[in-house]
């Protein structure tokens, strides 16, 4: 999973080092690795889920005329796509528009105004309240933490999944509600949750009978590779034990059609499944059932989806391999990165202390980094050392530029680190 090259640069190195850099920034370059955007290829591969609907015929399916009200929870074709590809029942879902982050954001203010389960106290009546937050992750999981003023709690992210000891410890405190998870690929380290650990997750027994487990399945069909790697369903292992209802899964085709335009899904037990549905009657009639028939309609069922992600894969590949073959033969021995087999992140640690200015010289030279920090809670990294490469939306050679100047701008780092000390 990680790599380590050559030995670090010597201190004698870093004139020449600088001359490089300088002449790096009078290309006066525009180069942006800091979000995980599909590029226009991977666009262009879902065009013909714009005329996937061109009569009346079309827009009718199980009995259900997609352009009227109805079918509040999304349609059943939907229902089982989603069914099909993540080892889900039908009955556990509620399909909803092109965002799982709009899912989430909802979720968790409806535990927050309504609590878990009827009867059960809202969140936002508890006193403070906690979550565990795996680290490095997702930004956007904490911006919901810090939007309803959630307390957010780092808990290390280890190669097989979160540090299981510790999440054990922290769910014996009853303030703590929630754990945020990217099980598949996460964002950003890249790694796949182990067996072991989705197990643990299943066997928890938290002291609030209202926590709740995230699974933001956000990668579960984006691997890069043919042999990608498996995640053991949480879903069935809760079911084993009696506990669905303390699953939250999501997942979306965000990133396999159109971001924005897309479908999403919410699955739990049917206790929580059926109480979200109660409460979200009250906010909307229907989702876009239009949008939900073209996907069915242009995919037809889960092997055609499975098809599609593999020429997003073809596209995909080549870039993660161009970065990390410049990291083995640029990077010096500065630092140590994650080798992804799906997921849209490498995870780069640098030597403690120059994270923030191997980014600052980048920014100066033109190239745009995910912002220091912003993998962690409250964007502190408690060690200065993660930055998040997405090489997903650069062109290929525009992607080679940006990673060789990286390479620089990190050595740089390191050696005024080290002459400074």
């Amino acid at each position: 999973m990680e790599n380590k090259k050559a030995a670090a640069p010597l201190p004698e190195d870093l004139p020449a080092l600088r001359r490089e850099y300088e002449n790096y920034k009078a290309l006066s370059l525009k180069l942006d690795m800091s979000r995980g955007k599909p590029d226009k290829a991977q666009l262009s591969l879902s065009q013909g889920l714009l005329t996937a609907l061109t009569n009346d015929a079309d827009t009718t399916v199980d009995g259900i005329d997609c352009r009227n009200y109805g079918a509040p929870d999304g349609i059943p074709g939907v229902k089982q796509l989603f069914a099909d590809l993540l080892g889900l029942p039908v009955f556990s879902m509620f399909i909803g528009g092109g965002s799982s982050l709009e899912m989430m954001f909802d979720t968790v203010a409806r535990l927050m105004l309504f609590g878990a389960l009827p009867g059960m106290t809202p969140w936002g009546k508890q006193g403070e309240i906690r979550f565990l937050c795996p680290s490095p992750g997702y930004d956007r999981h904490f911006a919901i933490c810090e939007a309803f003023g959630i307390r957010m709690i780092p808990v290390k992210m280890q190669k097989d999944g979160p540090d299981m000891d510790a999440v054990e410890s922290l769910v014996k405190d009853p303030s703590v509600k929630g754990i945020w998870c990217v099980p598949k690929y996460s964002n950003p380290t890249g790694v796949t949750f182990s067996d072991e650990v989705v197990r643990r997750f299943a066997a928890l027994s938290p002291a609030a009978e209202d926590f709740r487990i995230f699974w933001d399945n956000a990668y579960a069909i984006h691997d890069l590779y043919d042999e990608g790697e498996t995640l053991l369903n949480l879903y069935d292992e809760l079911v084993k034990r009696g506990k669905a209802d303390m699953l939250f899964e999501f997942a979306s085709f965000s990133k396999v059609t159109y971001a924005g335009g897309s479908v999403s899904m919410m699955a739990s037990g049917e206790k929580s499944i059926a109480y979200a549905k109660s409460i979200i009657a009250k906010q909307i009639i229907c989702t876009d059932k239009i949008n939900q028939l073209r996907h069915l309609r242009y995919f037809g069922n889960a092997d055609n989806v499975r098809a599609h992600m593999k020429e997003h894969a073809a596209i995909l590949r080549p870039k993660f391999e161009a970065v990390l073959k410049i990291f083995d033969e640029d990077l010096g021995g500065v630092g140590v990165y994650t080798r992804p087999k799906g997921g849209y992140f490498i995870s780069l640690d640098l030597p403690a202390g120059t994270a923030k200015r191997t980014y600052t010289l980048a920014a100066e030279a033109g190239v745009k980094l995910t912002s220091c920090g912003a993998t962690f809670p409250y964007g502190v990294d408690p060690l200065d050392s993660n930055l998040r490469i997405a090489p997903s939306f650069p062109p290929i050679d525009e992607l080679r530029t940006a990673a060789k100047v990286l390479c620089v701008c990190a050595k740089i780092a390191f050696l005024e680190k080290q002459t400074k000390e």
